[in-house]
C-alpha cells in the first residue's frame, strides 16, 4: 500500500503537495522491515528471560519420574501474592510484596502461638536447615494474624525467621486451607515470583516434615538455573 501512495504522490505537482509531505509520507518497505525486526528482537529477549522459569515449572509439574508423588498439594492455578499491609513485631509497617524474590515456607497463627503453632515453627526451621547449601534460597516466614505477642520463651528461636503481622481476613483471601481445616493448620510454599504454589497437609509431624523436605529439594533443583541465594532483584 505504501508503494502505491508514493507512486500517486509523484504524479502531483510539487506546488500542490502539503507542507513537509516528504516527512509525513508512509514509511517504505525497508522501514517496515526494520520495525518488524526490532519487534522480533524484543520478543526473543522476553522469551530468553522467561524461559528458565517456565522450564523449571514444566519440569516440576509435567516431567515427573514414573510413580513419583508430591507430598504437598500443588495449587492450580497459582495464586499471586496480594498487596497486603504488614507490620513487624515492633510496629514497623511494610508490604507483603517485600517478601517476593525468594522461596517462602509460610505458617500463619495468632501471636499467642499455641502448641500447634510452635510445632510448625520448629518444623519450618528444621526443614530449612536440612536444605544445606540451598537453605539461603528459602525464607522461614510466620504471619501473625492478630495483635498478640509471641511467648517470651520462643522469641530467641525466631531470630532467623521473618515474623510479620497481617490482617487475618485479608490473608484468608490468598492462602486457603484444605476442606475441613483452618488456615493455621498448614504450611504453605510461595515461589520467588510471589505465587502461592503448594500446601502441605495439616497436623504435620517430623516424619511428615521429612517427606515435605523432599518436595522442597525438588523445587530447589528445578529452579537452580534461575534462582540464587538471596532475594532476587524485582523488575
Amino acid at each position: 500500500m505504501s508503494g502505491s501512495n508514493l507512486s500517486d504522490a509523484s504524479s502531483v505537482p510539487v506546488a500542490t503537495l502539503p507542507p513537509d509531505a516528504s516527512a509525513t509520507a508512509a514509511p517504505g518497505p525497508a522501514s517496515a522491515r526494520g520495525g518488524r525486526h526490532a519487534g522480533w528482537k524484543l520478543l526473543f529477549l522476553l522469551v530468553v528471560c522467561v524461559s528458565p522459569v517456565v522450564a523449571s515449572y514444566f519440569t516440576y509439574y509435567v516431567v515427573r519420574p514414573e510413580g513419583r508423588r508430591n507430598f504437598g498439594e500443588l495449587v492450580e492455578p497459582l495464586r499471586p501474592m496480594p498487596e497486603l499491609a504488614t507490620a513487624t513485631l515492633d510496629g514497623h509497617g511494610g508490604s507483603l510484596q517485600a517478601l517476593r524474590g525468594q522461596w517462602l515456607l509460610v505458617s500463619a497463627a495468632p501471636g499467642a502461638c499455641d502448641a500447634a503453632c510452635q510445632n510448625h515453627l520448629y518444623l519450618q526451621r528444621q526443614m530449612r536447615e536440612s536444605l544445606g547449601k540451598d537453605k539461603d534460597r528459602l525464607d522461614w516466614v510466620w504471619l501473625v494474624t492478630d495483635t498478640g505477642s509471641p511467648p517470651a520463651e520462643i522469641q530467641p528461636g525466631l531470630r532467623q525467621a521473618t515474623v510479620l503481622r497481617v490482617d487475618a481476613e485479608a490473608l484468608s483471601r490468598w492462602l486457603e486451607p484444605a476442606p475441613g481445616h483452618g488456615i493455621t493448620e498448614h504450611l504453605y510454599v510461595v515461589d520467588p515470583m510471589g505465587n502461592w504454589m503448594m500446601r502441605f497437609p495439616a497436623a504435620m509431624d517430623t516424619a511428615a516434615a521429612a517427606k515435605a523436605k523432599k518436595d522442597l529439594e525438588r523445587l530447589m533443583r528445578a529452579s537452580a538455573s534461575w534462582d540464587t541465594a538471596g532475594r532476587m532483584e524485582k523488575k
